[in-house]
């Protein structure tokens, strides 16, 4: 909300206060300002001059020299090329050394060989439009029609020195959406008497039941509709207060009868709207829901089709507004337009906010009754559209109202509590010094109850009143308090083992990342998940942002992988990245269950030096330093990896994630041309298996045996299969079984291969004899044989 603090002086005496002050205060007392303008402060050494001659430019077909009165003293030569002016004419003149909107700097010198000591303005030069001045002309100089003296500064002579206050409102605050509401609060900020204005009708006889009628078929989205008409309409200019106005608060003015619908939406939040009359078919309104398929031109020339849910504002032959949103194409104000219907209404915020998004056209208008809007304020912005119709003398207002009032007057009723407050806020003020706050916001407080008035609909509880009574009291006069008991926030297990995880990732080299939660479905298809695959059952988000953002991630793969290729991408020659986050799997999503969410680690890099056994590498560090026991096993069941340099990883019998090469199909979709490697650990199943405490375990006393063993087996025989085998075998005396070697080649068999481990034997208790060693390794040769492994000769 823009408000023009000299709009705002008309409601509240605000003179002698800054615009530094006003922000400030206003801000603390719950009105947000984000920033001031004071129009015109970009401009300097422009003043009021006057046209005293014109002679043609002796060297220039194309320019003429002016003697310009400034109110300078003496007259100022300027060259100019301008075709509009005459001796006599009022003009802005720019001195030497002047400066502009933009920056631009204006000074003397010499053109075609005679001097120039300064410039005459254009509308657009002084950041102006035609709007702004409709009398004046866009390619020439600016002529002006003002009551000004020569020398007089161009923004006090033309209205441009207001100052534009920014404000943010709150959602639960519609009511501040408009100069009066903003008036309300600035007058309890600064102790000012708010000077409130009751609409003024004449009106001109006749009777509007006579010339129309309308019907609200839709209570509920429509609680209100006023109406009333004005005949005799004269289509001008408005006057230059209404169009300074208009233009400090960020509306571009049109003409007169379209600016006063803006006034009246500015000055009392209400939106209004303007019907031609003659485009009323039937002579009768109708506020009713949409047909299916049903069309309408809106005003900006753009074919829409509606749906049942929305609410339109109809005659005999269809809908000529979307309620609450924008008027159609015949409902706007010609210049030969001689009678029109003014409509202020009241509509169900909900509705208006669904049906301007799905329209894709959220206006002034929409904006303002998807906050939720008082029900009381459509008569009185009605008449106050109607009491400047006769001011500016642009129609005659037909007698009589149309006003179907089916709006809930329940007053908002809540306890006063004042000790409850008290204790509440942490201050302590008396139950009379509350009740005047109260008064001052418009609060009635009577036999032990607050009464809010209609327009303050954010008003529910008692906490509710006493933000408002904190507010006024001011927050920096609530005394400091040490804080009573104490609290020692500690880290959970699974906390402390989650920074554990990050530790040792960073420590090896890796950097985290983090990541959005809500994914687009496609980037499953980008992973190649079959259809049927339990990935693709997420959590659809009902009002998503987009189509990218539209459901929440059971995987952070694709996450990663974007992240991977954006890096590939930007050229970085490697990348080594993590990331501990959450995926969200449905339970029971007809009876409104929660997702069950859990906690990944997800890790992925690309780079010359990095392979499958990097990867592997990184994961073992983390066990190792955590006290968990892995193992790898290979799997070709991920659509995403490729099938022959994937393994799952278990804990026990538990699988708690997986680790592989990025299939090329799947780095093909991420534009990745650079082998990449992927691991995912449920970190949840991966701190279910922490070995509780680290044994202690005493330098050993005792020698080792160590023997070198090379195994034939098949070539796609997971080596690790062979270790646990021969471990097993083998029973508590194997330290250590170390792969070294594996070898494919002529000496060995066509789908073979030969695997060397190095074996560590070690007892804790006593020297190993020969003759156990030879045992152990018979064991555990016995044992390969049984999974197809033999010794190789």
């Amino acid at each position: 909300m823009i408000l023009s603090l000299r709009w705002l002086n008309e409601f509240v005496d605000i003179n002698g206060i800054n615009p530094k002050e006003f922000s400030e205060k206003m801000t603390m007392t719950g009105s947000k300002v984000e920033g001031y303008e004071i129009e015109g402060s970009q401009i300097s050494k422009v003043v009021v001059g006057k046209v005293l001659s014109i002679e043609k430019h002796p060297n220039a077909d194309s320019l003429v020299i002016t003697q310009i009165d400034a109110g300078q003293g003496e007259p100022i030569q300027i060259v100019t090329g301008a075709k509009n002016l005459y001796e006599g004419a009022i003009v802005p003149v720019c001195l030497d050394g002047c400066t502009l909107p933009g920056g631009k700097k204006i000074k003397k010198g010499k053109l075609r060989g005679e001097d120039s000591n300064g410039m005459l303005c254009s509308l657009g030069e002084l950041g102006l439009t035609k709007n702004d001045f409709p009398y004046a002309v866009e390619d020439g100089i600016f002529i002006l029609n003002e009551d000004c003296k020569l020398g007089q500064d161009i923004q006090s002579a033309i209205g441009l020195n207001d100052t534009a206050v920014e404000f943010e409102i709150t959602s639960n605050r519609p009511d501040c959406l408009s100069v009066i509401g903003l008036a309300r609060e600035a007058a309890i900020t600064f102790d000012k008497e708010l000077k409130l204005h009751t609409p003024q009708v004449k009106g001109c006889g006749g009777n509007i039941n006579d010339m129309l009628t309308v019907e609200v078929k839709n209570t509920e989205l429509c609680p209100r509709y006023s109406a009333k008409i004005v005949k005799n309409i004269k289509v001008e200019p408005s006057p230059r207060w209404m169009r300074e106005r208009l233009r400090t608060s960020g509306i571009r003015p049109i003409n007169n009868i379209v600016d006063i619908t803006n006034y009246v939406m500015l000055e009392y939040g209400q939106p209004m709207h303007a019907f031609d009359y003659k485009y009323v078919h039937g002579k009768k309104i109708t506020v009713r829901n949409a047909h299916e398929g049903e069309k309408i031109v809106t005003l900006d020339n753009i074919e829409r089709t509606l749906s049942p849910e929305m609410l339109v504002i109809a005659d005999e032959e269809g809908p000529s507004a979307v309620a609450g949103v924008m008027g159609g194409e015949y409902s706007s104000i010609m210049d030969d337009t001689d009678t029109i219907v003014f409509e202020s209404a009241n509509f169900m915020r909900g509705p208006i906010r669904r049906q301007a998004k799905k329209l894709g056209m959220r206006t002034e208008s929409s904006s303002r009754f998807e906050k939720g809007l008082d029900a009381e304020n459509t008569v009185k912005a009605l008449n106050r559209a109607c009491e400047l119709i006769e001011l500016l003398g642009a129609g005659e207002v037909v007698d009589g109202m149309i006003d179907i009032d089916n709006s809930d007057k329940t007053p908002h009723i809540v306890p006063f509590n004042c000790e409850w407050t008290n204790n509440f806020l942490g201050i302590n003020i008396t139950a009379d010094k509350m009740q005047k706050i109260l008064e001052k916001l418009d609060m009635k407080v009577e036999n032990g109850n607050i009464y809010a008035p209609s327009y303050r609909s954010d008003i529910e509880n008692k906490a509710d009143i006493a933000e408002e009574i904190v507010r006024i009291y001011g927050y920096n006069n609530i005394p400091n308090q040490e804080l009573k008991g104490s609290a020692k926030a500690t880290l959970t297990p699974m906390q402390k083992f989650e920074r554990t995880l990050s530790t040792i990732l960073i420590a090896q080299g890796l950097n985290e990342i983090v990541t959005y939660s809500f994914i687009s479905p496609k980037y499953y298809d980008k992973i190649n998940l079959p259809a049927d695959n339990k990935l693709r059952n997420s959590i659809v988000i009902k009002n998503p942002l987009g189509e990218d953002t539209s459901v929440m991630r059971t995987t952070a793969l694709p996450s990663m992988l974007n992240i991977l290729s954006k890096n590939y991408n930007n050229r970085n020659q490697y990348a080594h990245l993590f990331e501990i986050s959450k995926v969200y799997i449905p339970t029971d999503t007809e009876n409104n269950k929660l997702p069950k969410e859990k906690k990944m680690l997800t890790i992925g890099m690309y780079g010359k030096d990095f392979d499958f056994f990097t990867v592997k590498g990184i994961l073992e560090t983390i066990t190792a330093k955590t006290g968990i026991k892995t193992k790898f096993k290979a799997a070709a069941e991920h659509p995403f990896l490729h099938p022959g340099r994937a393994a799952n990883i278990y804990c026990g019998d538990t699988q708690v994630g997986y680790i592989g090469e990025v299939h090329p199909l799947t780095m093909n979709s991420f534009d990745l041309e650079v082998r990449t490697y992927v691991a995912v650990i449920d970190i949840e199943e991966l701190f279910n298996n922490i070995t509780p405490m680290s044994k202690y375990a005493p330098i050993p006393k005792y020698p080792t045996i160590e023997r070198d063993l090379a195994l034939i087996c098949d070539e796609n025989m997971p080596v690790m299969d062979l270790e646990d085998a021969m471990s097993s075998a083998a029973g508590s005396i194997v330290e250590k079984i170390e792969l070294f070697d594996i070898y494919k080649g002529n000496q060995i068999a066509e789908h073979k291969k030969s695997v060397a481990f190095n074996i560590i034997l070690r007892a804790s208790d006593r020297t190993l004899t020969v003759e156990e060693a030879d045992n152990a390794i018979a064991k555990m040769l016995k044992a390969a044989e049984q999974i197809g492994a033999v010794l190789r000769s």
